[in-house]
């Protein structure tokens, strides 16, 4: 195994001393008037219409081009049985030099102690705001979890915030974390979505890169910029969501990227892929969430031949590649956007032509007229459903 040195500043060190408190579930949480009202499944706050037309989350902003930067952001955290992790990063957004606005937590029926650490957290943070889903009976991912994001997006005006954040309950951050990702953000207007790198504890506790891509935002902490959400039209319920959503940037002409710089190196307290039975599931849930967005044969060999050489060693890429193997030979449906399909597959052959770095620069400089067609003052778009 290959290892190195690196810099990495932990705001987690520090636990939140918690106390039980009992929570009743189908229950929505709301700090500025301490009251609770029963609901069966979660729905908008204060927010008087269900109309996709007439909700205020769908229209678009007016900006004042005179005014100052503003750096509003909403955290959007869907969890279950978080407890192991919860109170380290709770303590990492306590810290952060800028805080969010707000952080929308949805506990999607957790059986753990996780409600009892969001209930100590409501008291003590402000900007802290929980939402209780009846228990489904199993944990789940991709389209679950993304479900109880858009419950969490549904209880927020989206027009209040500069920035949108779909966080995991998992994290540890350094404190400058978002302060540093939205001064980058201020300096290249066309950056939609941007992250740090992940990093996890391996065997002997030595920090392990999790290898993600620089031309993507990673999905644990997808920072956007609220105009490129609303045009891209939010994120799609299924498995690689997290793909198509940066895919979907550059298609129009926005900038999706990661950096694995020291001050925005954060720790994946739980590795990629393991949360929903074992790693090898998780690999082979990937492979076939390629097949699902449109990769190519040939593109997807040679990414199994890449996470070959990554841990979980061989047996990884190889449950990667079996994954998409299947679902092509099982004829699964796919991501139901043929222009989208075309652009990926050419992007991802200009990938294995001249490299990722050469072929998403290429890429960038191809699209940038869609983005400023896309960003004139008559432009909107809408989150989806």
């Amino acid at each position: 195994m290959l290892t190195r040195t690196i810099q990495i500043h932990s705001a987690g060190e520090n636990y939140l001393q918690l106390q039980t408190v009992i929570i009743q579930s189908s229950v929505v949480f709301d700090l500025q008037a301490m009251t609770t009202s029963p609901i069966q499944i979660a729905q908008p706050l204060n927010k008087a219409s269900r109309d996709r037309n007439q909700h205020p989350r769908y229209a678009p902003k007016q900006v004042d081009e005179n005014t100052t930067k503003s750096r509003r952001y909403v955290l959007i955290t869907p969890c279950r049985d978080e407890a192991d992790y919860l109170p380290i990063t709770i303590a990492s957004i306590a810290k952060q030099t800028i805080q969010p606005t707000n952080w929308i937590i949805v506990d999607d029926g957790s059986q753990d102690e996780t409600p009892q650490i969001l209930a100590e957290a409501l008291d003590k943070y402000p900007f802290i705001q929980v939402i209780q889903k009846a228990d489904r009976g199993v944990r789940a991912v991709g389209p679950g979890v993304i479900e109880a994001f858009y419950c969490g997006l549904d209880a927020i005006d989206l027009n209040d915030y500069d920035y949108i954040c779909k966080f995991d309950g998992d994290l540890d951050l350094p404190i400058q974390y978002f302060q540093k990702i939205m001064e980058r953000m201020e300096a290249e207007p066309r950056l939609g979505t941007c992250s740090g790198k992940p990093y996890f504890y391996g065997p002997n506790k030595q920090l392990v890169s999790e290898a993600c891509g620089d031309e993507m935002s990673v999905g644990m902490i997808k920072f956007y910029r609220t105009e490129c959400f609303r045009q891209i039209g939010g994120f799609v319920r299924q498995v690689m969501w997290d793909g198509i959503d940066c895919h979907n940037c550059r298609l129009l002409g926005w900038m999706a990227c990661s950096w694995d710089d020291p001050e925005i190196r954060f720790i994946h307290l739980r590795p990629m892929g393991s949360s929903h039975r074992s790693i090898i599931r998780g690999r082979m849930r990937h492979g076939f969430g390629q097949y699902f967005m449109g990769t190519g044969p040939l593109y997807m060999l040679a990414s199994v031949l890449f996470r070959v050489t990554r841990r979980p060693f061989v047996i990884g890429g190889l449950a990667m590649g079996w994954g998409y193997l299947r679902s092509f030979l099982r004829r699964e449906k796919r991501y139901d956007d043929l222009a989208f399909r075309s652009f990926l597959r050419r992007y991802q052959w200009q990938c294995l032509l001249r490299g990722k770095a050469a072929a998403t620069k290429m890429c960038n400089e191809t699209q940038a007229a869609q983005w400023k067609s896309a960003s004139c003052p008559n432009a909107s778009g809408e989150a989806q459903e």
